[in-house]
């Protein structure tokens, strides 16, 4: 494979604790990659669920993904502001095919003001069951969601809209060399 440069679009690949895809995102921009984090972005990204459905993301987006942390986290700019969703999910990893994780049901959905909601527990603790989430995964996610609303609690990146307006202006900048 082709090392992948700043600009090149991918896929990013969600698949649920069993193996199967959950959710593809299709042409997404490498807007910056470490050793610690990798950051994409999009504008009418096409989105594509297990069941067959497809739509397109209705804002621009800059999606941060650990390679050593249980979460990544989707900044959506809306004229009314800066949204963020968080997926507890497992570490990323990228390769030939694109960015892939394993989501873990719990999102945290946090607003303008940063304020903030859990969602989707019933669904967790519904595949613990159906999937056999270990008690030491268990442990990991739960204690993840609490780290997770004290970076929001204190605005740790990448909670800060500065932040991510500059990989915002970084994105528009590489979408200008790529035709």
């Amino acid at each position: 494979m082709a090392k992948l440069k700043l600009g090149n679009l991918i896929e990013i690949i969600a698949f649920k604790h069993d193996g199967d895809i959950h959710r593809v995102w299709r042409k997404m921009m490498l807007v910056e990659k470490s050793e610690e984090t990798i950051v994409v972005a999009n504008y009418f990204a096409k989105v594509i669920e297990s069941g067959g459905r497809n739509w397109f993301t209705p804002e621009p987006a800059i999606a941060f993904f650990s390679k050593t942390k249980f979460f990544n986290v989707i900044a959506m700019l809306r004229k009314d502001g800066i949204y963020f969703y968080c997926n507890l999910s497992s570490p990323a990893i990228l390769d030939k095919e694109g960015l892939k994780y394993i989501d873990y049901d719990l999102d945290l959905r946090v607003t303008p003001d940063f304020e903030y909601e859990i969602l989707d527990n019933n669904e967790y603790q519904q595949n613990i069951i159906n999937y056999g989430y270990s008690k030491d995964l268990q442990d990991i996610i739960e204690q993840t969601l609490e780290k997770l609303i004290k970076q929001v609690k204190n605005r740790e990146l990448p909670f800060d809209h500065d932040y991510v307006n500059k990989y915002f202006l970084k994105y528009k900048n590489l979408e200008k060399n790529v035709v």
